[in-house]
């Protein structure tokens, strides 16, 4: 089974080398814009990338002192943000083409040489030495896990600059057996919302509130950068941004983790998801900030659950929030906002809960089988959901990040 990871490494360079790093940014940035530029003067948007090569690899040298590969990387990030406007577009989506403004860019084993404790990377004026600041060896961190490891390949890099420092976020690879995977075929349930991120179908609840805190934060101080006016303050509010972004990701590995790990801990084979496309049309309320938020979180879950031989599929969520999980009536007046009433059994919930249930269950009625077995049950927080109703099976309730148990 190959396995992908990605190790951020902050980097000590010169002042001189720093310059040289950021001019390389910059020129990266440049010749993306530029591409886009191209791709979009035409009848339609260009997106083939042998058309755009011969389109724009010539006057992006001629234009810039970037390593050919620097060029070539370019076009490419302009190609995939181009391909992801269109499909926006073809859903009837309002999109704007892209443009590239995050100090950022690409470099692989042709532009760059990976070693244990530093890089060589190519600039607009030749290559640089730049040291990775490393936390201690004996500690178990992604660095001593991925980067440090024998077994893992590394495959290219992106360079990131932000509050003042240069960080690279490598990626690695590996060939490693595959993990063996449950025979119960039980299946853990997960709907995601405005005011809890992620709800299990076991109870345990991931809230919102740090993240509303913090993004109540960032608006205010960068409204407040944003009424100075200034060239600092324009820097300054880029630099906000990425530290939210930052912050938020962080927040996010750790649901991440706790969620995956209760997985474990009640010995699933399958993590079930809503299908996330569009969901914000489906919840009113979702602004762009949280389909962000979801589809990170699922990307995170998705890998660190193949690592512990757990599968994670998504579902369509058609009337799981409106199904009651104990009867099965669905209706639209049995939720409002955050509580679940049934109006024919009379089962009452929070509503979130109701959902990861139904999620789960819709799950085990779609799958017809496969490796590891067929799903056979939604883990329950004091039970097991099957289609022919719960069977108990004792089991304690486990709380995550500022979770919030609704006497499940």
């Amino acid at each position: 089974m190959e396995v992908r990871r990605t190790v951020p490494v902050k980097l000590d360079v010169t002042e001189s080398d720093a310059n040289l790093l950021r001019e390389t940014i910059q020129q990266f940035l440049d010749s993306a814009n530029y591409v886009v530029d191209v791709a979009s003067k035409g009848e339609w948007v260009e997106t083939r990338k042998s058309v755009l090569h011969d389109k724009t690899y010539s006057h992006v040298r001629d234009r810039t002192d970037l390593h050919s590969n620097h060029v070539q990387s370019a076009r490419d990030r302009a190609v995939d943000a181009l391909k992801a406007t269109i499909a926006k577009w073809k859903q009837g989506r309002y999109a704007s083409l892209p443009t590239f403004t995050t100090p950022s860019c690409e470099y692989n084993p042709r532009n760059a040489t990976f070693n244990d404790d530093h890089a060589t990377l190519a600039t607009v004026d030749g290559r640089i030495t730049a040291e990775y600041v490393l936390p201690d060896e004996h500690r178990d961190t992604p660095q001593s896990r991925y980067l440090l490891n024998d077994n893992y390949e590394t495959t290219g890099a992106t360079l990131h600059y932000r509050n003042g420092s240069f960080y690279l976020h490598i990626r690695t690879k590996a060939d490693v057996d595959a993990p063996d995977r449950p025979e119960n075929g039980t299946v853990l349930g997960v709907d995601l919302g405005v005011e809890n991120i992620a709800v299990t179908s076991t109870g345990t609840f991931w809230t919102t509130d740090e993240l509303t805190h913090w993004r109540t934060e960032y608006v205010e101080r960068r409204k407040s950068l944003q009424e100075c006016g200034t060239r600092w303050a324009h820097e300054n509010v880029q630099s906000v941004g990425r530290t939210e972004t930052g912050r938020f990701e962080q927040y996010l590995h750790r649901v991440a983790n706790e969620l995956v790990a209760e997985a474990v801990e009640n010995g699933c084979s399958y993590i079930a998801f809503e299908n996330l496309t569009d969901i914000r049309d489906r919840m009113p309320r979702t602004r762009k900030f949280h389909e962000w938020a979801f589809r990170r979180l699922y990307g995170y879950v998705e890998y660190k659950a193949q690592a512990r031989g757990i599968l994670v599929e998504q579902i369509t969520p058609q009337y799981t929030s409106q199904r009651c999980s104990e009867c099965g009536f669905t209706h639209e007046d049995n939720r409002h906002r955050e509580t679940f009433s049934c109006h024919s059994c009379g089962y009452e919930n929070h509503a979130d809960y109701n959902a990861a249930k139904n999620i789960g269950l819709k799950l085990l009625r779609n799958q017809t089988g496969g490796e590891g077995g067929a799903p056979v049950g939604v883990r329950l927080n004091s039970g097991m959901l099957t289609t022919n109703g719960v069977v108990p099976v004792p089991t304690s309730v486990r709380v995550g990040v500022h979770a919030e148990c609704h006497g499940l």
